[in-house]
């Protein structure tokens, strides 16, 4: 009865590292955005090398979102996104901005991101919301100025 009570307190233990990920060698925790790349939460991220990133690696500025006929009225692919971003009034619920350079509190891309707004649906719609990282560098970038840099 002992042996068994031992490897069932074994099991176990082994399914909860397991289930909280644990510290594994191949890289698979939440700063790795799958590619073996460390992701981490920047001062004063670049739109170019940092948030266009996270928008094409969400599938964000896929053509079933904002890249094609379905895009709500905000394109996201790269070239363009920023200027369809900043200064730019939504057409979901006007008259928010969805980005006010240097107040990332009373952008509309913000509280569509933490699911605050009062219109529509969080996004992205259907992915899952974006980790702190990622929210935390969009929120920065807003807050340095929203440069297109």
């Amino acid at each position: 009865m002992q042996v068994l009570r031992s490897t069932i307190v074994v099991v176990c233990a082994a399914c909860v590292f397991v289930a909280c990920g644990g510290d594994s060698p191949t890289g698979n925790n939440d700063n790795d955005d799958g590619g073996g790349n460390t992701r981490e939460i920047l001062a004063s991220p670049a739109f170019g090398a940092n948030i266009q990133e996270i928008f094409d690696r969400r599938g964000c500025s896929a053509g079933n979102c904002h890249g094609g006929a379905n895009s709500g009225g905000l394109t996201l692919a790269s070239g363009s996104s920023h200027g369809n971003l900043v200064g730019v009034t939504s057409s979901g619920e006007s008259p928010k901005i969805l980005v006010v350079a240097g107040d990332a509190v009373n952008s509309y891309l913000v509280m569509k991101l933490e699911g605050t707004q009062t219109v529509g649906v969080r996004m992205p719609q259907g992915l899952g919301a974006l980790d702190n990282i990622d929210l935390t560098n969009i929120k920065n970038w807003i807050d340095n100025g929203a440069a297109n840099n």
